[in-house]
């Protein structure tokens, strides 16, 4: 993959463009202990939209208000939040040939990046515009058709097994950092591995944007 050049760049958020683990974990184990959910109830659902994360965790719930709950928790925590190695510059190289797909609402995603500093490009994937969530490949799909790019000339960069599958699904070559997921958790579904964003270089010219490493 290292010196392909990709049509379009769609960038995961949490966890790829920002560390925002403090307030993910703040939250949602408040969330858990209101509504007496065990913790070993969630497994791996890293990367998949709240809503995908309550029917799994908690089907005796009515969906539409434990997410919203959550929703509510995760909107006033943003102690913490701050963008991972390489994201400003990765952001700024993609420019217009880029997307952020998030499974995170677009009000979390708006102020999450606003903390980190970092400036979002013109076109954003959020959880209020797909039906299915990661893993299914909805997500990038619509980013890929937002941006008027066929999928297969993607890169999606992910933190997550869940997010990497969706990409994959999608036909979208894959790159994944290792700020919240092992290698090996990552390696199956990866085309490339790095620790973060730092170790990569996106050149952006008339013929797409060139991944190289620094």
């Amino acid at each position: 993959m290292w010196g392909e050049t990709f049509q379009a760049v769609l960038f995961d958020n949490d966890g790829t463009l920002i560390d925002s683990s403090g307030p993910v974990l703040r939250s949602w184990t408040a969330w858990a202990r209101h509504h007496g959910i065990p913790a070993q109830a969630f497994g791996n659902v890293h990367g998949m939209p709240s809503r995908q994360v309550v029917q799994r965790v908690a089907p005796h719930l009515d969906v539409d208000e434990a997410t919203a709950h959550i929703d509510r928790i995760e909107l006033g925590d943003l102690e913490g939040v701050v963008a991972l190695p390489g994201a400003a510059m990765a952001l700024s190289a993609a420019g217009p040939r880029s997307a952020i797909v998030t499974s995170a609402g677009r009000e979390l995603l708006r102020l999450r990046l606003r903390q980190a500093g970092l400036t979002a490009p013109a076109v954003a994937v959020a959880a209020e515009d797909i039906a299915r969530g990661k893993p299914d490949p909805e997500p990038y799909l619509t980013g890929a058709r937002l941006l008027k790019v066929d999928p297969a000339r993607c890169l999606v960069v992910e933190d997550a097994p869940a997010g990497l599958q969706a990409g994959r699904a999608a036909g979208a070559a894959t790159l994944a950092v290792t700020t919240t997921s092992t290698v090996e958790e990552l390696a199956p579904y990866a085309d490339v591995v790095v620790q973060d964003l730092s170790q990569v270089r996106f050149t952006r010219s008339a013929d797409g944007i060139r991944v190289s490493r620094p």
